[in-house]
């Protein structure tokens, strides 16, 4: 049986989260799609070590996005990176990532020319996590683009509620969120959207952590 037929059945059956981001497990998790027509994953090593799995209602809500992405923002690309393992439970080097409901995007950015860009990610900057963005949200020749990193914040979030759960917390560099808020969608945002007031154990300027909100059982 190949490899993607395994992925789809694993689909077919309903995840069950255990415990909490810092402290759970997974059961029935499914993979998230190593590409779509607008967005790919950071490393695929990491893919294959089996470092991209999440909850399958998760999952559902993440793919549908990029879908509604392509389909209004046709020329943007995006990039995602580590979720958690398929069992779920402990994600060196994360402190979370451990029950399918934690996610990490990688920030949208443009280019010199002002086009849709992915960030040059691989050994040299530990696939993108050491890459270090200034107060204004430029690294080299890239700028954050933070409107279309606002709109697929509030796709998340309406395609989250519509399932019946949402996002319980954003975790983006607290001096990079001013730019975030003053976009289009930057009072959606703070006024539906919990984000982190102090800085976590690490910056999150070249990308922002986000844990869904589903109800879990009791790890133990």
């Amino acid at each position: 049986m190949c490899f993607n037929s395994l992925i789809a059945q694993a689909d077919l059956k309903q995840s069950i989260c255990y415990g909490h981001t810092h402290d759970g497990m997974i059961k029935n998790a499914s993979q998230l799609p190593k590409e779509g027509k607008n967005y790919t994953v950071f490393s695929s090593l990491a893919w294959y070590l089996g470092r991209t799995y999440v909850h399958n209602e998760v999952k559902k809500v993440i793919v549908d996005t990029f879908h509604q992405l392509a389909t209004e923002f046709p020329h943007h690309v995006f990039m995602y990176a580590e979720t958690g393992w398929a069992n779920g439970k402990q994600f060196k080097p994360h402190k979370t990532h451990q029950n399918g409901l934690s996610v990490d995007f990688m920030v949208p950015v443009k280019n010199s020319t002002g086009e849709s860009s992915l960030l040059p990610v691989g050994l040299n900057n530990k696939w993108g996590y050491d890459i270090e963005f200034n107060v204004n949200g430029q690294y080299d020749s890239y700028q954050i683009d933070f409107e279309i990193m606002a709109e697929h914040l509030k796709l998340l979030y309406e395609m989250s509620t519509a399932q019946g759960f949402s996002i319980k917390r954003v975790y983006f560099d607290p001096s990079l969120q001013p730019l975030l808020l003053n976009t289009t969608h930057g009072s959606f945002i703070e006024k539906n959207i919990k984000l982190n007031t102090h800085q976590a154990w690490v910056r999150h300027d070249e990308h922002y952590h986000i844990d869904f909100d589903i109800k879990c059982e009791n790890l133990r």
